[in-house]
């Protein structure tokens, strides 16, 4: 063997040999080869996590927490009082003023609960009972990338591996024939060419790459290359694999570098998807009822109403992480129209989602989070008029919410001053979102780690705390 092939081997044994691959899964908990956990920390409420990030940032004072005083202090400059020398974006930081824009969409009660919510969701008031709105996040960066970044992968800089990827390490697949981590994209017509998203949000970091969610396309095959070319068939693909494992075989016996076994294990997946992913994605046999459930668009493809009927049929299938991206949701000018077209895409399609899982008894082991990377400003952006505006980045306080497994129902958790621009009450970090998203899964966040360059990392760094008022 060369020296560079000893210096791989002496490094992946000391790796392996100082923890065990059991450790390095999940702590003083045994797991098996293929990263599936035994036992988990404690009895998990939830089986699998349906997560809709809202890419972009809703606007939380036009969606979900309303400041009708706000109508008399029309155009009036954001008292210092309030903002307290916060940082605030270069897009605004050169406007002479910030003055205030109230939200121009009406508000009312929905449901025994009496959850506020605006005239533009109201699909998401007939499921209102079934949510746990918390208006009282907030996070540490102030533009679009960390801020997504963070909320993926618990840092601001790219690397470390997302939320997805961990679920999949510590708990393993539910589904032999499909991945554990699924993403699926859309792009929103309030916005359509908002900001990008980047295949490293839903990566495996320094964990081995079989974590990494996949991607399911919005065209063509789901799957890059799931069809066989011209003149293969199966049994000859099936060969193909089987010499190419022997061959890989051979070279992790020389080198020992655990990324070879794991590009084994994606081509077995690769394969055994061709078989179940066009039986999943054709929708021919759902019934007209429950795809009205989603709205007009549940037949198109790539759109956030169909993401969400192959959701539902993700979770049947139990794969473990779901993770729909929908982008558009970044309104610096024009707000009231652009809003009204993100909701229009989304609003529908989630309730309908949220409907059918509850119909189904999915509901009860099924975790819906809906969200974005922060929120927006109380003052606008450019020009103000009574009809027309725009929001910075706000990452003060901002609105998301919860349903399904071992989450209270209807009810809703923090408080914001006057201005929608401070917390008042029950402060909810990043952090302790994920940590909460763990715990329900049977995760204690502070023992899912990886040992990396010396020290053990999780996805909620040192921080975290359980949000104790949202469990049921």
């Amino acid at each position: 063997m060369n020296p560079l092939s000893n210096e791989l081997n002496r490094r992946t044994f000391l790796k392996t040999s100082a923890h065990g691959f059991g450790a390095l899964g999940l702590g003083s908990l045994l797991a098996k080869d293929d990263g599936m956990l035994i036992g988990t920390h404690h009895k998990p409420k939830a089986k699998r996590v349906i997560y809709m990030f809202q890419s972009g940032a809703p606007s939380q004072m036009d969606l979900f927490d309303p400041k009708p005083n706000l109508g008399e202090r029309f155009s009036e400059d954001l008292p210092d009082s309030i903002r307290m020398g916060q940082r605030i974006t270069g897009m605004t930081s050169g406007q002479k003023t910030l003055p205030v824009a109230p939200s121009i969409f009406k508000f009312a009660q929905h449901g025994q609960s009496g959850a506020w919510l605006s005239e533009l969701l109201p699909h998401t008031a007939k499921v209102a009972d079934d949510l746990c709105i918390i208006k009282s996040m907030h996070t540490e960066a102030i533009n679009h990338d960390p801020a997504i970044t963070f909320f993926q992968t618990g840092h601001q800089l790219a690397g470390r591996p997302s939320i997805g990827s961990w679920m999949s390490y510590g708990l393993g697949s539910s589904n032999k024939d499909l991945p554990t981590y699924v993403v699926l994209t859309s792009r929103g017509t309030g916005r359509p060419n908002d900001q990008p998203l980047y295949d490293r949000l839903w990566g495996s970091g320094f964990i081995s790459t079989q974590h990494a969610g996949v991607k399911f396309r919005n065209t063509g095959d789901p799957v890059l290359y799931l069809s066989n070319p011209d003149g293969v068939d199966r049994p000859m693909r099936r060969d193909m694999l089987d010499d190419l494992a022997a061959l890989n075989g051979e070279r992790h016996q020389i080198v020992g570098d655990p990324e070879i076994e794991a590009r084994i294990a994606q081509y077995e997946m690769a394969f055994r998807m061709q078989a179940s992913v066009p039986e999943l994605t054709d929708v021919k046999g759902e019934p007209q009822e429950v795809l009205d459930l989603y709205g007009p668009e549940v037949k198109k493809p790539g759109s956030y109403a169909a993401n969400c009927l192959l959701a539902r049929r993700l979770a049947e299938r139990d794969v473990r992480f779901i993770q729909l991206f929908h982008q558009g949701w970044d309104h610096h000018g024009g707000l009231p129209k652009a809003l009204k077209g993100q909701c229009s895409d989304t609003d529908h399609p989630t309730a309908g989602l949220l409907t059918d899982l509850k119909q189904r008894g999915m509901l009860e082991d099924t975790l819906l989070v809906w969200g974005g990377e922060f929120g927006r400003t109380t003052y606008c952006q450019g020009k103000l008029t009574r009809e027309n505006y725009g929001r910075d980045h706000h990452p003060k306080c901002f609105s998301m919410w919860m349903a399904g497994a071992g989450i209270k129902k209807g009810i809703t958790i923090g408080k914001t001053d006057d201005y929608c621009y401070n917390i008042l009450e029950d402060p909810i970090h990043v952090h302790d979102l994920n940590a909460t998203i763990l715990h329900l899964l049977g995760v204690d966040h502070e023992r899912l780690t990886y040992r990396f360059q010396g020290r053990q990392f999780r996805l909620t760094d040192v921080h975290g705390k359980l949000i104790k008022q949202a469990l049921s």
